[in-house]
């Protein structure tokens, strides 16, 4: 893979940094392979959305040599791996640094990505990276491949993030006062501020004035309600990476769950501020944890990132602030819904074009087209779309055909998931027909995700609740003026208005129940819009004009900053609109007819 060009090698003073953000993936350019999914795209769109805005944030991660992995996908869907390698050193250098785990001294160097603003600000990336010369050969792997190895492996990844993390803070002069861990896998830099704090005393000797002055400094997002999502390693593999000291603080932060080190407990024991990052996820949250309080700020995108060319162009030239202020969507009221047609259809002959170039197989632009996109996981339900084949071949050719587009990777040690995209196959060669077009396409990536949410007519998802923590891809199909047929759970259920941002797949107690509310609401309530041009624009616009300029972002940085990062009182950084700016429930209503 190639790697691109250093965007800026620029010195500046980073000392008055006062956010530092860590994630173990970020999706920081469609070159290289940082990220697997959504966790990572949402850690990238949050730090554009950071240098944006001029926001005083740094970052930290690993680098990966090996990336995630490319999917390829044989003729019956049986899902193969390979690696995608790139070369880190085309990148500024940053400081290097060394930790001490598994009873031995680890040696680690930086690598510095420049996520750069619309008005210049610079928020850095810090890549950490163990392949350095004179490291244990085991150690030097530890930063090659995310999510690859054991428990082992991850462990001393984990420890990596935070505790060398905290050192190469340390070694630029950067004092923080906020340190942000995108989901727990960062957890282990609230022992490494602990460390800090002591100054080379025992972490035995910490207090509880110690810990509550590193619980001041934190603040925990946590991502899922499914129990896999939260990493726990045995107590023989902390002792063994960490060592007895660290052990006991953690064992005194209350990272010690059910006689495990529990990554998710560590982090809501040594953290001031907590939050679910969807409000129905920040419900569930509480009752996973009840000891903790647990708040909730909704995800979002970065709209500039995910919009298509055509709409860019046409609101460049209508409503230019929007780049700078998203809440500026608002103002597609005041464009012709016909225009904002038009750009869909522009990006639906794109998507097509691009599709036959990669794949070889061509699509009627001119038939309702759903979108499927997401990694594969049995929750996700990829098959309750198909879930009565009759159905949905008789429905495909009452409403004049239907196309269905799916992408996914499974993770590689998932064979539930892979089997699901074997099924998916298998059911694309049972119904294809003139009317129903059914199509996976392999190795769902950046660009693939780009194309999908921003050339589909309908974005489908269909996760089993309450396991979708928030779900993102559905905002990026809205604010391309796609609507979305889906479950009501994570975003969708603050982000759904029924028949205006689009439809509500009713909860039922099976999957046969809530199959057929999908296909009642194609049949019934879709495909009669969708033959009705002027109206299905009118959706179009809604989408973007309702939750295009809500679920940005933009906005979910300012509600951090005012409620996570600097809760006491009008913060010295506002990124969320004033109360005059604010919309009144009469702008809304307005909208909504």
């Amino acid at each position: 893979m190639s790697t691109p060009e250093a965007i800026s090698s620029k010195d500046f003073d980073l000392t008055h940094r006062d956010i530092a953000y860590f994630s173990m993936e970020i999706a920081l350019s469609p070159q290289l392979p940082t990220y697997s999914g959504g966790l990572g795209m949402l850690a990238g769109d949050t730090l554009r959305s950071a240098a944006d805005t001029s926001s005083p944030v740094v970052a930290i991660s690993l680098v990966y040599h090996r990336g995630y992995f490319r999917q390829q996908l044989s003729d019956v869907g049986q899902q193969t791996e390979t690696d995608v390698p790139w070369a880190p050193d085309r990148l500024p250098a940053g400081p290097s640094v060394s930790i001490h785990i598994q009873d031995r001294q680890i040696q680690l160097r930086s690598w510095r990505y420049d996520v750069i603003g619309t008005t210049g600000h610079i928020v850095p990336v810090f890549l950490l990276d163990s392949d350095v010369e004179g490291n244990d050969p085991w150690d030097r792997k530890l930063t090659d491949q995310l999510y690859g190895g054991d428990s082992y492996y991850r462990l001393c990844q984990e420890a990596i993030l935070g505790l060398s993390g905290i050192a190469l803070l340390q070694a630029l002069g950067v004092k923080p006062e906020v340190y942000h861990m995108n989901e727990g896998h960062a957890s282990l830099l609230t022992i490494g501020l602990l460390e800090e704090r002591l100054q080379g005393r025992p972490l035995s000797e910490a207090t509880d004035d110690d810990r509550a002055a590193v619980r001041e400094k934190c603040v925990f997002t946590t991502h899922t309600p499914v129990p896999a999502g939260h990493d726990q390693f045995g107590l023989d593999q902390m002792n063994q990476v960490l060592g007895s000291d660290r052990s006991v603080a953690i064992e005194a932060a209350g990272g010690i769950h059910n006689g495990l080190l529990n990554m998710t407990y560590l982090a809501l024991g040594l953290s001031r501020y907590v939050n679910g990052v969807a409000m129905q996820h920040g419900k569930v949250s509480q009752y996973m944890f009840p000891e903790y309080k647990v708040h909730a700020i909704t995800n979002g995108i970065h709209a500039a990132t995910w919009m298509a060319p055509s709409f860019q162009e046409l609101f460049d030239a209508e409503i230019p602030e929007w780049r700078t202020d998203n809440f500026y969507f608002r103002s597609v009221y005041g464009i012709d819904p016909a225009r904002i047609s038009a750009c869909h259809v522009k990006n639906k002959h794109r998507l097509f074009a691009w599709l036959a170039r990669r794949t070889g197989h061509y699509f009627n632009p001119s038939v309702l087209t759903l979108g499927f996109a997401r990694r594969v996981a049995t929750y996700k339900r990829a098959g309750l779309l198909l879930h009565d084949p009759e159905r949905l071949c008789a429905l495909a050719e009452k409403i004049g055909g239907l196309q269905i587009l799916y992408a996914g990777k499974a993770h590689p040690a998932d064979n539930a998931g892979k089997a699901l995209i074997r099924d998916v196959y298998a059911a694309a060669v049972k119904l294809n027909s003139e009317s129903l077009k059914i199509y996976y396409i392999e190795n769902y990536d950046w660009e693939l995700g780009a194309m999908l949410t921003q050339g589909v007519d309908v974005w489908v998802n269909t996760p089993r609740r309450p396991y979708e923590a928030s779900g993102t891809s559905g905002m990026k199909a809205a604010v391309n003026g796609v609507p979305s047929l889906s479950v009501l759970d994570g975003w969708w259920i603050e982000g759904c208005a029924e028949n205006t941002t689009g439809w509500a797949i009713e909860n039922g107690e099976s999957e046969e129940i809530e199959a057929n509310s999908l296909y009642h609401k194609l049949e019934n309530s879709i495909a009669p819009l969708w033959a009705n041009p002027n109206a299905w624009a009118r959706i179009q616009q809604h989408c973007i004009g309702i939750n295009g300029a809500f679920f940005n972002t933009q906005r979910m940085l300012g509600q951090y900053f005012e409620n996570a990062y600097y809760p006491a009182g009008p913060s010295k950084f506002s990124l969320l609109p004033s109360e005059e700016e604010s919309l009144s429930e009469s702008a809304l209503s307005q909208g909504n007819k």
